[in-house]
Order: C-alpha cells, then structure tokens, then sequence
C-alpha cells in the first residue's frame, strides 16, 4: 500500500475519533446542570466519566492525525478531517434517538464530493517536512498582527460577532498546529532526543494550548452557530497555504481542471457551513436557567389580610 494511501485510511480514521469523541463530550456537557458561563461546569465535566471517554477518543483521533500528516501531504490530509462532520450525523442520530433528515444527506454528499474531488483530482503532493526559519518569521510577521487585531475586535465587538473572530482564529491556530505537527512527527525519525530539543516541538505546545484555550472562548462568547463553523472553514485554508507557501506542497493537475477545483472548494466551504450549523444545534441543548422571579415592585399587590 502506497504511504499516500495509508494516510488515507489514518486521516479517516481520525476523522471519525474526532467526530464520535465530539458527539460523547458534547452529551456529557449537555447534561451538567449548570449555567454555560458558570466555572463549575468544567469541575462537573471532570468528574463525568463520559466525558473521559469522548477526550480519549478525541485524543485517539489527534494520533491518527498525526500519522496521516507522517505519511501524506497536509493538503492530503486536513481535507478528510473536515469529513467529522459527516461522521457526525449518524453518530449524533444514533446516540441522541433522532433521524438524519434528507436536507443533512444532501450537504453531506456535497461536502463528500467535493472532498474527493480535491484529493482525487487534485492529487496533493508532499513537500518538504519543516518550514526554513525565514517562513517561520514571515509566518509570524502577517499573523501576529491579524491575531492581535482578531482579538481586539473579538473584545470590542460582544457577541456572535465576537464568537465568529475568536472562531477563525482558533481554526488559524490549529490549522499552524497541523503543519507543526507534521515537523515533530518527521524529527521523531531521529529519535525522543531530536524531539526533545526541537524547537517545532515547543512551538506545538504553545501553539497547541493557545488555540484549545481561544476555542473554548468562542464557544462561550455565543452560539457555536458563529464559531464552529468559521474555525471548520479557516482550519484547511490556513494548511493549503502554509503548505503551498513553507513546505511546498503542490495539486498536481492540469490547467484545464482548476475551474473544477475551486467550484470542488467552495462546495466544501459551504456544505461545511451548513452540516457545522446543524452540528453546532445539537451540540448546544437550550439551557432552561431557573424561573425569573418577579421583582417585589412588580407584583400585584395585596392587602396583608387577604388570605384568599
């Protein structure tokens, strides 16, 4: 089996950890009594054993990844992770008791399509495995202002507004994360030492913790309508082109097929989208906070003898 398939079979696999690790954390969240905003929501998290389960399988889905990115090219790779959200709909129908409706097949067979058309068509070729330190600096040059400004505006504007910034800006970071994942599982072929004191290890770890922590701020600055679908999208955006621009990865095809590959893009762009949104609902049940009490001045009034 060429090692372009194999990346395959472990980008699929993961996949489908992400989605089923996505799906039992959410249920865990969506029984925890509490407020979204209330800090002991992840102390009751914590003690769920559901929700252990869902972030080992997650993590299952992150080792995965990280064998896909040791075998294929990113632009190979990252494309068959956004197929989670398919994944998600037979998994979220199942464990909650629902039905998929017909609308949720329709853009899951898009984003699919699509999917295969950019891997199949396009056929990604791996580059080099570590960006040159100059592309790190240029790297760091255009997105520390944007994150900077990201942030700024995420603070001045509350609400989806806010969650959709700190949306992209997560899946900015973890889409860096990718193509940094891919240099430390290329250096632990010269052994724990060489990972040890890389620097690309390092970088993995902060960057890594950045954008968990961005997400979960997203998640509580509004719907996961705004957030996760803007993450979902920015996420293979940012890989295609670190790995287009750093690594040098190309699609190997043919002038007359690019037409076909942009209309293939933007059929995922927007099946992402739709499938996130409907994933976003059921990964947020309605919380039903406790009864409003009506203000004292605002009561009817009544005599101190009444009784009735």
């Amino acid at each position: 089996m060429r090692s372009s398939q194999v990346a395959i079979v472990f980008a699929l696999s993961a996949a489908v950890c992400i989605a089923l690790g996505a799906v039992i954390r959410q249920r865990a969240a969506a029984r925890t009594a509490d407020t979204p905003d209330s800090p002991a929501v992840m102390g009751g998290l914590l003690r769920s054993p559901d929700w252990w389960l869902g972030t080992l399988v997650g993590v299952g889905g992150f080792a995965f990844q990280a064998a896909a990115l040791g075998r294929g090219a990113l632009m190979l790779v990252q494309p068959l992770l956004v197929l989670s959200l398919l994944f998600v709909l037979p998994l979220g129908a199942w464990l909650n008791g629902r039905s998929v409706s017909a609308r949720d097949w329709a853009w899951a067979l898009a984003l699919t399509a699509g999917i295969a058309i950019l891997v199949v068509v396009g056929d990604p070729r791996p580059g080099r495995p570590h960006a040159e330190a100059l592309h790190w600096v240029i790297v760091g040059l255009v997105s520390v202002p944007l994150f900077t400004a990201a942030l700024l505006g995420a603070r001045a504007w509350p609400g989806p507004r806010q969650a959709v910034l700190l949306g992209v800006s997560s899946g900015a970071l973890f889409g860096l994360a990718a193509v940094l994942v891919k240099g430390v599982v290329s250096t632990a072929d010269r052994g724990a030492n060489a990972v040890l004191f890389s620097a690309e290890t390092y970088a993995l770890i902060i960057v890594g913790l950045t954008a968990t922590v961005v997400q979960q701020y997203s998640y509580r600055a509004g719907s996961l309508h705004a957030s996760f679908p803007a993450a979902t999208v920015v996420e293979p955006v940012v890989v295609g082109a670190l790995g287009f621009l750093a690594l040098g990865e190309y699609l190997d095809v043919d002038v007359a097929l690019v037409a076909l590959l942009v209309a293939a893009l933007i059929t995922v762009a927007v099946a992402t989208v739709a499938l996130a949104q409907d994933k976003s609902a059921d990964a947020a049940p309605a919380h039903r906070g406790p009864p409003r009490r009506t203000p004292l001045r605002d009561a009817p009034s009544r005599s101190r003898g009444d009784n009735s």
